[in-house]
């Protein structure tokens, strides 16, 4: 028997066997016997809840963590079941666990949340992106995804801009490359003239109303660490002469940043 129609099979002893469990859970009044019955539910379809979290393995999460969610959904479905009310205690359940795996998506797999509805757009737009890609035979537009899920195209860029808020890379993780370097090493520290930037701003447009020679005398003082001396050897003029040019300028400066 080739594997697909053994899963046919399988899936209909399943279906077969859960109503019989349904029905004697309808049947009886035995508080001991219900328990014994659901219990024996829980156990026939964790095949069930397993293939469900199966659907969604490549989407962020362990899948160890989704199929432990799906058999959660399928105890509530379990235990919320009404045998009164029907038979068919898997149309019941299958929503009833999707619905649980949806919500551990929602609820557990955002480092940083973005809106709800963008959210739950997410698994949409997921699976109609590789619906899209497998008939169309190329990457879908925005715009494609957008009307095949009759979405706002905004949302659906929104959504895909926010795939980078469901696992937020640490900073002692690994980046790729020659040397495995943490991300925390490849991020610029803090500019120790940040402190500076007012005087720095403040200071630019008196600067700029300078001669030319007086700018190029100050640079070469405090840019280029000159002496006075080897200023005036530069410019053409003695040491003390560079000593006043210095002094007045920068009493000028001085005189500038008081009044601002």
């Amino acid at each position: 028997m080739s594997a697909s129609r053994h899963n046919v099979a399988s899936d209909e002893r399943r279906r077969r066997e859960t109503a019989e469990l349904v029905e004697k859970l309808r049947t009886t009044q035995d508080a001991d016997e219900q328990h014994r019955l659901r219990q024996q539910l829980i156990v026939l379809n964790v095949p069930v809840a397993t293939s469900i979290a199966m659907r969604y393995r490549s989407r962020g999460e362990s899948l160890e963590d989704l199929v432990q969610t799906a058999q959660l959904g399928l105890v509530k479905a379990v235990n919320g079941f009404d045998a009164d009310r029907g038979l068919d205690f898997l149309a019941y359940a299958v929503p009833t666990i999707s619905g649980e795996v949806k919500r551990h998506f929602r609820d557990q797999g955002w480092d940083i949340r973005p809106p709800r509805r963008i959210q739950e757009l997410r698994a949409d737009v997921e699976r109609a992106s590789a619906e899209l890609t497998q008939s169309l035979g190329r990457s879908p537009r925005l715009s494609e995804i957008a009307e095949r899920l009759g979405a706002r195209e905004e949302d659906v860029v929104e959504c895909v801009a926010s795939a980078d808020l469901y696992h937020v890379h640490s900073l002692d993780a690994p980046v790729g490359g020659v040397e495995e370097l943490p991300v925390s090493e490849t991020i610029g520290d803090v500019d120790p003239m940040i402190d500076q930037i007012d005087d720095v701003l403040s200071v630019r447009p008196l600067v700029e109303r300078l001669t030319e020679r007086e700018r190029r005398i100050l640079a070469l003082r405090f840019y280029s660490d000159w002496t006075q001396q080897q200023i005036a050897d530069e410019v053409g003029v003695t040491q003390m002469q560079i000593s006043r040019v210095l002094g007045n300028t920068l009493k000028r400066l001085r005189d500038g940043l008081s009044a601002a």
